[in-house]
């Protein structure tokens, strides 16, 4: 099983940044593919990003495209998303995501293992 740990939510400013980390463990074959996703109050959990087992393919949402970036560091089992600009609309408790698939997904039923969560919070 994988056990994916979310940490850097906080509070912050209308057009500040912040970057949030997903560390990995438990017993792995290999690296996986990676999605961040995130759920408002009253709305459904929908995409943001996501990054393939090498890291060589990432995929944005267009809401944040050009604002966020997602990255990967295999070597330390973590997986980053650097937050750009970001609105009050970008509030909401964000989650990290994994599968062993080749394929990458922005749907959140194709990802087996997922985070706690962690609340970023956008002041304006």
């Amino acid at each position: 099983q994988v056990q994916l740990v979310e940490s850097g939510g906080g509070l912050v400013q209308a057009g500040g940044s912040l970057t949030l980390s997903c560390k990995a463990s438990g017993r792995t074959f290999s690296s996986p593919s990676m999605g961040w996703f995130r759920q408002a109050p009253g709305k459904e959990r929908e995409f943001v990003a996501t990054i393939n087992f090498s890291g060589d393919a990432t995929y944005y949402d267009d809401s944040v495209k050009g604002r966020f970036t997602i990255s990967r560091d295999n070597a330390k089992n973590t997986v980053y998303l650097q937050m750009n600009k970001l609105t009050p609309e970008d509030t909401a408790v964000y989650y990290c995501a994994a599968h062993f698939r080749l394929a990458t997904y922005s749907t959140a039923n194709r990802y087996d293992y997922w985070g706690q969560g962690t609340q970023v919070t956008v002041s304006s």
